[in-house]
């Protein structure tokens, strides 16, 4: 949908365009045609309550409930519903959230993106973030001011350094996001018999492309390999679907291997709903925004309004996102191209999805109605907003400087970022709602008694623009005693609808960069967002250290000088790779090939070794001594056949592999978290073979100077199998390494024998996949 971006990430325009006003079906003084049928029941199974109430409806009261800003159904008591509602790292402006000039609703708690929360590789953070999100969801729900449904988490694997949205993902590794999306689920549903909101995970599938040389993700055709699909763009839609039973799930833009995603029956029907099992609770699909006008607009998959919407719902998608009254739901009712049974089978899905979330419930029987004002942005979330910033920032770079042992030095806070107005909004990132307070670094550093001089900087300039911002940055620099650069990427760099072409930093911030460091100070560098190349300031003898702190949220200052300080020790890894600059020539970013080939170096760690810093990548004020214990799987042989009969899982990829337990000692003089990472290699399973995958991680919490901590990692067999041609997950003889650590501390090795044993075989498409779907007749 064009220019999506510029809705979601200006909360406050949607504050101007859309007044969101839930209003819960009344199912005691409602209309008798509602109270007296079945979905007031509170104790009939969902899907009974569904099917009365689409019985119930008339043939126009249906056609017009099968787009997000739904109409509902006057006659029968039910408010219109707006099913789209964002809360990516927080409640978010979107259509469905309606945040209050001032005063009770007027904010909520931005904690850090994705990207910086995943850097912290703490499933129990993850969990706990994801439950106060659902908190103030609920609360503004209550409160009339969004929906139930949440259409977050951004799962798609972040293979390109390029990717406008990357900062919105977990990272570039499926094992990791796969982790990240059970522990974010969990917390956003909860665990109650009420769903506490409806989660929905996107974009499903192969999507990682928004704008790139003329291209748009409008009419993008992901040519993948089945290895590839199973591999590595699927794992965390299995996660979600399969696993996780997520409520809701997202189509998106983009073809895969010639079919529009919102119109494939082989991955809707055949994958998801069939083979993942992901239909024991009628959960529904929605399209992404505009995702079905672009089938006849963009992909030329159809001709006219009708036939794209008719084929959606056909195919398995429940709701029709649109920006604009575009769809044609009447005109594919009136040409015959769209049944009854299809219809009612998307509105019982959408509500069977309300009722299990307490929509049609009295107060009283639900446990989140009692939710309010009270419950949001409080000292507890406040907290963990900052912790969700801290716990992942990670120091690339330290010649000793830090930690800053006294706040009697003066500051110079350069960059565009370092303070108010800027700032504010830049440390959000994209997805994000309307916080409470913005603590930027000047509010931070003047909070802990340093004095401060400040200055901005440019963005993504280049170095031959009018240069309005390097003599006051060097004035300031010049009265200070240390310099701290705030630069990187903000949401005019990279975000939805906005790839980048380079990935070096942007020619202007590099010169001010230079100029800064080159006065004989010391030098910090500050970088927000996604990735640069850091060679030149790697390389820099003058850049005394830098700190990679992503898109930090509401306290983003105030985390970086808890890191720059002391008070917190870094302990975040890189979640992603750091490329070269060159690699954006060396691939296109429309190549959805992992694998190296003869125009593509390859993707990710597990098949590019190139990298300026690699993924899992973390300094310490400390050090720490990572090893293998003695004994476990070192030097075992394992027969295939054994392992796999000791599983009665339903799903042998789940079954556990025997834990590999592992010693951390802080061998320096801090207090520090350690995160061990645990990757498996070896040449089992078909050529060419990945570097290294990751298979385990966990994270040790205040080590203290001199003290050793333990911990078993827990493996499954999963991790361990590899993905054939035809996209099935075997579990192959061979001798296995696994490395401890980036850079690899220690190393252990085990063995299977036997014979490749098939834990997963995968459906296979269609020879011809357009004639597959069944829309010939469409």
């Amino acid at each position: 949908m064009k220019n999506l971006n510029q809705l979601v990430a200006l909360p406050a325009l949607y504050n101007a365009l859309a007044a969101a006003t839930l209003v819960f079906p009344d199912c005691v003084n409602g209309p008798e045609i509602l109270t007296s049928n079945l979905v007031c029941d509170s104790t009939a199974p969902p899907a009974e309550r569904a099917a009365a109430l689409i019985k119930a409806w008339n043939t126009g009261e249906k056609l017009v409930n099968l787009v997000n800003n739904s109409t509902g159904a006057p006659r029968l008591g039910l408010a219109p519903y707006e099913w789209w509602s964002e809360a990516l790292h927080g409640v978010a402006g979107s259509p469905g959230v309606a945040f209050s000039a001032l005063g009770e609703y007027s904010g909520a708690t931005s904690f850090a993106s994705p990207i910086l929360m995943s850097a912290a590789f703490d499933d129990e953070l993850i969990h706990a973030v994801a439950d106060i999100v659902s908190t103030e969801a609920r609360a503004f729900s209550n409160a009339g001011r969004a929906g139930l449904d949440y259409w977050t988490p951004n799962i798609n694997p972040y293979k390109d350094p390029r990717w406008g949205r990357g900062s919105e993902t977990p990272g570039e590794d499926p094992f990791r996001i796969k982790s990240y999306v059970k522990a974010l689920i969990e917390g956003l549903q909860g665990t109650e018999n009420t769903t506490k909101v409806i989660a929905t995970c996107k974009h499903y599938a192969a999507y990682d492309l928004e704008r790139w040389h003329g291209l748009t993700r409008y009419e993008f055709d992901a040519i993948v390999t089945m290895q590839d699909l199973v591999e590595y763009y699927l794992p965390p839609f299995q996660q979600c679907a399969r696993d996780s039973k997520v409520k809701s799930i997202m189509c998106s833009y983009n073809s895969v291997n010639g079919t529009p995603a919102c119109a494939s029956t082989y991955l809707m029907e055949t994958v998801l709903r069939d083979f993942w099992e992901w239909n024991d609770e009628n959960q529904y699909i929605t399209s992404d925004c505009n995702a079905i006008l672009n089938f006849h607009e963009d992909h030329n998959y159809t001709k006219t309004a009708a036939q794209s919407a008719a084929i959606a719902l056909n195919a398995g998608t429940d709701t029709i996102c649109e920006v604009g009254r575009n769809t044609d739901v009447a005109g594919a009712w009136n040409q015959t191209l769209l049944t009854e049974p299809v219809v009612d089978r998307a509105l019982r899905r959408l509500y069977e999805g309300l009722l299990r979330a307490g929509y049609f419930d009295a107060p009283e029987g639900t446990p989140y109605r009692s939710l309010a004002w009270k419950d949001v942005n409080t000292t507890a979330a406040q907290q963990l907003a900052l912790r969700s910033a801290v716990d992942g920032i990670v120091l690339k770079k330290n010649n000793g400087l830090l930690p800053l042992r006294s706040n009697n030095a003066s500051l110079a806070l350069i960059g565009f970022w370092s303070g108010p107005p800027a700032g504010n909004f830049a440390m959000l990132g994209g997805y994000a709602g309307v916080p409470s307070y913005y603590h930027t670094p000047t509010y931070a550093a003047q909070q802990l008694g340093f004095k401060t001089a400040t200055s901005t900087g440019p963005r993504n300039q280049s170095v031959s623009v009018n240069d309005t911002w390097t003599a006051a940055a060097l004035e300031a620099a010049s009265n200070s005693d240390i310099i701290v650069y705030f630069g990187g990427n903000d949401m005019s760099i990279e975000s939805e609808d906005l790839d980048r072409d380079a990935i070096a930093w942007p020619g202007a911030q590099l010169s001010l960069i230079e100029k800064l460091c080159a006065l004989g100070k010391p030098c910090i560098v500050v970088e927000l967002g996604d990735q640069n190349d850091e060679t030149p300031l790697l390389a820099n003898g003058n850049v005394s250290a830098i700190v990679w702190a992503g898109f930090p949220g509401q306290d983003g200052g105030t985390a970086v000088f808890d890191i720059l300080t002391g008070k917190s020790a870094p302990a975040g890894r890189l979640p992603t790779t750091v490329y070269p600059a060159d690699y954006v020539n060396q691939v296109p970013l429309t190549d959805m090939n992992l694998r190296p080939g003869s125009a593509n170096p390859g993707r990710t760690y597990k098949w590019y070794n190139e990298s300026v810093l690699p993924f899992g990548f973390g300094l310490h004020y400390t050090s720490f001594n990572a090893t293998f214990k003695e004994g476990g799987v070192a030097n075992k042989q394992y027969a295939i056949e054994e392992i796999v009969k000791n599983c009665e899982l339903r799903y042998l990829d789940l079954c556990d592999f025997d834990p590999i337990a592992i010693s951390v000692q802080n061998t320096g003089n801090a207090t520090s978290d350690f995160i061990a990472l645990a990757f498996l290699s070896g040449e089992y399973g078909p050529a060419p073979h990945p570097i290294k995958e990751l298979a385990a991680y966990t994270r040790f919490k205040s080590i203290e100077a001199g003290k050793t901590s333990e911990a078993d990692l827990a493996i499954k067999l999963g991790e361990l199998a590899r993905v054939d041609g035809n996209g099935n997950t075997v579990l192959y003889p061979g001798a296995y390494q696994v490395l401890l650590d980036v850079p690899t501390q220690d190393t252990i090795a085990f063995e299977l024998t036997g014979e490749p044993k098939v834990l997963i075989e995968f459906p296979q498409p269609p020879a011809d996949l357009g004639a597959g779907n069944g829309h010939e007749n469409l």
